[in-house]
């Protein structure tokens, strides 16, 4: 079983739970900062491992006329004050080859879209970066699957990859999240992330965007670490129905010290006993 060190965190199937969380895409740097600060504060109280989150783009939107963020530079430059007044570590998308290099100077980890999870120029890009690199699992694909894709990471010299759950397509409009791929892809060695939030998603079931059942996430999460994994990626935001992006989906802030609390008690409870399957 792996262990991936990013700054000072250890994560693992078998460490203390990390919570990636943040808005789905950075607004502002005041925004970002009031994020993070509830954030860390929440996994402080609460004994979790604390990686801040945003997008400086979504490249992938339902709509050509959805917002899509502040762009790489502004992006960038939001994630160096975060890193220097938290001290926590910073993920955030990539999209393309040449995004790894620059992105990869500043980011703690390079996040791979599901949608790309297969593009094997990508996936080598982000592994030479030397920084983590956390693939979500494509919806189309199956859990066995994913072996494949951390060894073209793995094949630059780079074994700091963390593997993510985000759902599988369920007929259209919907998403399901198979508790068996959890274990199945830990089977790897390499730490596995459960996104709670976009496995609630609807993609594009709004018509010109997607919806998701918000309400849902935090039960997705306490199911997938009552299992014993590494991390659980949640977005978050204030007033989600008035986000620019992923509303849907979101949980509200001022709900997330509570559910980071009960995550951590399954976390204790799952670690405390491991499964082995």
């Amino acid at each position: 079983m792996k262990t991936v060190e990013i700054r000072d965190l250890k994560i693992g199937n078998d460490q203390p739970l990390t919570i990636i969380a943040g808005p789905c895409q950075l607004e502002s740097r005041d925004h970002a900062f009031m994020i993070a600060t509830k954030m860390q504060q929440a996994c402080a109280d609460a004994g979790a491992q604390f990686i801040f989150k945003g997008s400086f783009d979504k490249a992938n939107r339902t709509s050509l006329s959805g917002k899509r963020g502040l762009g790489i530079d502004e992006g960038l430059r939001i994630f160096e004050a975060v890193q220097a007044e938290f001290g926590c570590p910073v993920i955030t998308d990539v999209h393309t080859e040449d995004q790894c290099a620059t992105v990869g100077e500043i980011v703690d980890v390079l996040q791979i879209p599901a949608f790309l999870c297969r593009q094997t120029d990508l996936l080598l890009a982000a592994g030479r970066t030397g920084r983590g690199v956390n693939v979500k699992k494509g919806q189309f694909l199956s859990p066995p699957e994913m072996s494949t894709v951390a060894d073209k990471v793995a094949s630059t010299g780079n074994e700091k990859i963390l593997l993510c759950e985000r759902g599988t397509t369920f007929g259209y409009n919907n998403l399901v999240a198979d508790m068996r791929g959890l274990p199945t892809m830990a089977r790897t060695g390499y730490p596995v992330v459960m996104d709670a939030t976009h496995a609630v998603a609807q993609p594009g079931g709004l018509g010109a965007s997607s919806g998701g059942q918000r309400e849902f996430a935090p039960v997705l999460a306490r199911a997938a670490v009552s299992l014993g994994i590494a991390a659980v990626f949640m977005e978050t935001h204030e007033d989600p129905d008035n986000a620019p992006s992923d509303g849907p989906n979101m949980i509200y802030l001022d709900q997330m010290p509570k559910v980071v609390a009960s995550l951590m008690a399954f976390d204790r409870l799952a670690k405390s006993d491991p499964l082995r399957v």
